[in-house]
């Protein structure tokens, strides 16, 4: 029997249950991996509320983890028991084995710990389309990141800065604000005190912003649009103050002929090749050191703690539980 954490009915942190499940043989073109850690996610929040949709109750959350192939179902070529391996996908990560589909899979370099690559995948592939697929960030450019000292907006700072963009962050206080600064943040708004959009064209003398990347939502919108200068691009990848409602689209035609979009990352990694590629990308900034991952870890019965703090917004950079 294996421990895993459980939600029968949608809620707060509280439905989150530790139970013993069974986990069947992998199937045709699975992997089965013990997982050594397991990343946490403001998604996984979406999925036991019930703002995110889910195949069936009860279910298991988590959107990433790090571990060993321990079996291998038919079919499954280029693995092997002993892979140290990592992985992001829907569901089911909350729990000490899972089998996974081999396809999702990424293989572990030995100079990354099992605890950076479940604070990294998710976000560090997410930070990945936003920098060098949605808009791709070149020396110059000036780029706004809000919720910058959170898991992908430190990220998004450190890569930022090593593409040679003027990173703007945003946070909501001081202690937030030098994370922010210390991953490469040239300035830091704080975005409770202040207009944010005033500031930033204060600090950019007028020419605005050439992308925003924006994890918050509806606490940020439509805020954001004047950040940034005329054809230039929004980007919102997440909600964590709440969706942004309907809106009317010739705002984007006032305010500079914007762009704007809601990417998700498993429409960037639905081919392998992209997948692999953008892994690579990944890997090679986290082991040259233009990217450091800050993890917090947790054991996987501290999970409703950790899920309180998460949506109370009183975290900094990755947290991982250790099952």
């Amino acid at each position: 029997m294996l421990k895993a954490i459980r939600v029968h009915e949608f809620g707060g942190p509280e439905v989150m249950r530790i139970e013993e499940i069974e986990l069947a043989p992998p199937g045709p073109g699975e992997v089965r991996v013990r997982n050594r850690a397991i990343g946490v996610n403001f998604i996984d929040t979406y999925f036991r509320t019930g703002h995110y949709p889910v195949p069936q109750k009860p279910f298991i959350p988590g959107s990433e983890a790090a571990g060993d192939v321990v079996a291998l179902g038919a079919g499954v070529k280029g693995f092997k028991p002993g892979d140290r391996v990592g992985y992001t996908v829907n569901l089911g990560c909350y729990a000490q084995e899972r089998n996974v589909d081999a396809a999702r899979l990424i293989k572990l370099p030995e100079a990354i710990s099992y605890e950076t690559a479940a604070a990294m995948i998710l976000k560090g592939l997410t930070a990945q389309y936003l920098l060098r697929r949605t808009y791709r960030v070149k020396k110059g450019d000036t780029i706004l990141v809000h919720a910058a000292a959170g898991g992908v907006g430190l990220i998004l700072c450190q890569w930022g800065k090593a593409l040679g963009a003027h990173v703007i962050g945003t946070a909501g206080s001081p202690e937030k604000a030098r994370l922010a600064e210390a991953a490469g943040a040239e300035t830091v708004i704080l975005y409770n005190d202040v207009d944010f959009a005033e500031a930033v064209k204060t600090l950019t003398k007028g020419k605005l912003c050439d992308v925003v990347y924006d994890g918050v939502g509806k606490a940020t919108f439509p805020g954001s649009l004047d950040c940034l200068r005329p054809l230039g691009m929004f980007v919102s990848f997440g909600s964590a103050s709440g969706p942004i409602e309907a809106f009317n689209i010739g705002l984007l035609a006032q305010k500079g002929s914007l762009f704007v979009t809601r990417p998700t990352l498993y429409t960037y990694i639905a081919k392998r090749e992209d997948l692999d590629a953008m892994a690579d990308d990944l890997i090679n900034v986290v082991t040259n050191g233009d990217v450091e991952i800050p993890v917090t870890t947790y054991k996987l019965d501290e999970v409703m703690a950790v899920h309180k703090a998460l949506e109370a917004r009183k975290t900094t950079g990755a947290m991982v539980l250790l099952p």
